[in-house]
């Protein structure tokens, strides 16, 4: 998919996120469009996943590690097919599999998550195992950034270098917030980048809100043979909205009517100038 199309994509997906939590009552609103540029680039221009045959074994795996955040993860999904757009209307009602954290009652999610800190562990199991088996497929995960000061990180660290995984690709959210406030504030992680190369990373900064610097950083793995990757995409908590970007208290918040009718508004907008911006080029 070409980046044009790869923006338009995450006008849309965005568009979806709100509206899904809106007529939910319930969701991760910040870290979802925070994440969105990431899984449509990953979905759409760098994974080898195929939704009529979700489990053929030479797919790439992807998990979702900061589960929270897991309606921008179905609204990827159904974008591309693996469940019926509809599905998304049951989110939060009873009965339903569309819940608040990922499960793998929902086609195309390969591990439920939502427990803090356990993405990576499962991820560099899976690496562990394709390399063991000689198998071709990579294994992705995306952490939110306050999930890193859970032990479990630093332990899957050291089993990611010590057997040099360059099959798996870490993506770290880095948009600085978590629930009560900033990150720094919150246990510090920077200098973030060092501290990973530290434990045997090959690291690459980008930023997670572009989609073509994305699609170019990851067209780079393996960064280095024999280390495990990792990608610190450095993004705005709520991109997209202007009143929602950044903003902390929008970690877990449902827009009201006129919340909602004003955010898909500036979304109908940003969709106008990437129109006329081509139409320009």
């Amino acid at each position: 998919m070409q980046i044009p199309e790869l923006e338009r994509k995450s006008i849309e997906y965005r568009k979806t996120i709100l509206s899904s939590i809106a007529q939910a009552g319930a969701g991760h609103t910040g870290g979802s469009l925070s994440c969105t540029d990431i899984l449509n680039v990953l979905y759409n221009a760098v994974m080898r996943v195929d939704p009529h045959n979700p489990n053929r074994s030479e797919r790439d795996r992807y998990i979702h590690s900061k589960g929270h955040s897991v309606e921008a993860l179905y609204t990827v999904l159904a974008d591309k097919g693996f469940f019926p757009a509809e599905k998304l209307a049951t989110m939060g009602r009873g009965g339903s599999h569309w819940v608040g954290h990922p499960t793998r009652k929902v086609a195309g999610v390969e591990q439920n998550t939502g427990a803090l800190g356990h993405g990576l562990s499962v991820a560099v199991g899976m690496a562990i195992a394709a390399k063991q088996d000689g198998l071709a497929h990579r294994v992705f995960t995306l952490m939110g950034d306050g999930e890193l000061t859970e032990g479990s990180i630093w332990e899957a660290s050291m089993s990611a270098a010590f057997y040099k995984l360059d099959n798996l690709i870490v993506i770290i959210d880095r948009n600085t917030l978590q629930i009560t406030g900033r990150t720094e504030n919150v246990m510090a992680l920077e200098p973030l980048a060092e501290r990973f190369s530290a434990f045997g990373y090959a690291v690459r900064t980008v930023d997670g809100n572009d989609v073509a610097a994305l699609v170019d950083t990851f067209a780079q793995i393996p960064f280095e043979p024999g280390k495990p990757n990792l990608v610190i995409a450095r993004t705005t908590k709520g991109k997209g909205v202007s009143f929602i970007e950044d903003a902390a208290d929008w970690h877990h918040h449902v827009p009201t009517a006129a919340e909602l009718t004003t955010a898909l508004a500036e979304l109908d907008q940003a969709e106008q100038r990437r129109q006329e911006r081509y139409a320009t080029a």
